[in-house]
């Protein structure tokens, strides 16, 4: 119904529930649209318009717009809410917290600990996701446009062990996820199954 809004951002802020609300002035008439936090990375400076790319969810007493930076978040999101389970919240946090490359990754591969990470998603809605939703993304990147990030991880024996230690030490899904690929593609570790070699290299490469 409405494919994107354009217009000047009025405020963005937290919400009482810790949502990020944006409020965009679009021809003098305010918009309130749930967004990712994410989407500050995309504000434009004062006096210039943003583009929200949008998905209008009706229900029998409200209209809730969400907005995306870029309309690959958006569909991605549509996707995303059409997994048994998953509401619009949920998909948003899952986008905050992974981001649109990473996310399609962590699905592609069925990486269900980092899915785990995001607020609210338990081991099984995170095997949920991957499982109905892993095919449909892998054609959907292409499709998209979207890097393919090589695999250059740990092997599986040992890759859980790293990423569990990694996020206990404080590091987030997306810095684990991609020092592993870079290790993984800089060093000789590819087929090592050194746990220990691997978090002392994916360490070093964080600290850098």
């Amino acid at each position: 119904m409405i494919g994107f809004l354009q217009g000047y951002v009025v405020s963005l802020q937290q919400t009482s529930t810790h949502r990020t609300l944006l409020t965009l002035d679009v021809n003098q008439v305010g918009y309130d649209l749930y967004v990712p936090g994410r989407i500050r990375q995309h504000l434009p400076p004062d006096n210039e318009s943003l583009r929200v790319f949008t998905h209008l969810q009706v229900r029998e007493d409200q209209m809730v717009l969400f907005g995306f930076a870029v309309v690959a978040e958006r569909d991605l999101f549509r996707q995303l809410i059409a997994v048994s389970g998953i509401g619009p919240q949920l998909a948003l946090a899952l986008i905050d917290t992974l981001g649109l490359q990473d996310l399609v990754q962590a699905i592609v591969n069925s990486n269900t600990k980092i899915l785990a990470k995001t607020p609210g998603v338990g081991a099984k809605t995170a095997e949920r996701i991957a499982l109905e939703l892993r095919s449909k993304l892998a054609e959907w990147r292409d499709q998209a446009g979207l890097k393919t990030l090589p695999s250059a991880g740990p092997i599986d024996s040992v890759q859980e062990d790293v990423e569990m230690t990694l996020l206990a030490l404080g590091y987030t899904s997306q810095e684990v996820m991609r020092a592993l690929q870079a290790v993984g593609q800089n060093t000789a570790l590819a087929k090592n199954a050194d746990t220990e070699a691997w978090i002392r290299e994916a360490i070093a490469w964080l600290s850098q």
